[in-house]
């Protein structure tokens, strides 16, 4: 191959990785709350759907930095009602428009607290985000809660 046409494809190469970069991510699923490994995340994409995967940035706290990116379903949508009820040991349920989403432990896996997250109507620009996993750190809990739009990267695509 001459220098001249490896710098072409070099160049060709370099384009497509930004283009792809700029529109999709691609990230591992470190956990055990999806099924599944690898992801491809389509960034942006509009208004996401009741049971979308979506990949958004976590706000902060707990065992996760600022910014971790987590993957869950939609489950609750704007004006969506979340309810939760007693389950004994401390542990609470909780639905989404009458359906079970989960249940709410009061100790992480390493022991930290957990505060149980929010109920009621859901806000506009708002989500209820969640995975089948019992041990998914979710909406479930306070320092997830319902999940801005702003926090959104876009939908999430199981690879592997």
């Amino acid at each position: 191959m001459t220098s001249a046409r490896f710098s072409a494809v070099l160049g060709a190469l370099a384009l497509a990785l930004v283009a792809f970069g700029h529109h999709f991510v691609l990230t591992i699923n470190v956990s055990d709350s999806l099924p599944g490994t690898i992801f491809l995340v389509r960034k942006g994409g509009g208004s996401v759907s009741r049971g979308d995967l979506v990949a958004f940035r976590h706000g902060g706290g707990g065992a996760y930095e600022r910014g971790a990116l987590f993957l869950k379903r939609v489950a609750g949508r704007p004006q969506s009602i979340v309810t939760s009820k007693d389950a004994g040991n401390g542990h609470r349920d909780y639905f989404v428009d009458g359906q079970y989403v989960g249940q709410a432990k009061t100790k992480s896996k390493t022991g930290l607290p957990l505060e149980p997250g929010p109920t009621g109507t859901i806000p506009p620009g708002r989500y209820y985000l969640t995975a089948p996993h019992p041990d998914s750190f979710d909406s479930r809990y306070a320092l997830v809660g319902w999940v801005a739009d702003a926090q959104i990267v876009g939908r999430a695509f199981r690879v592997f």
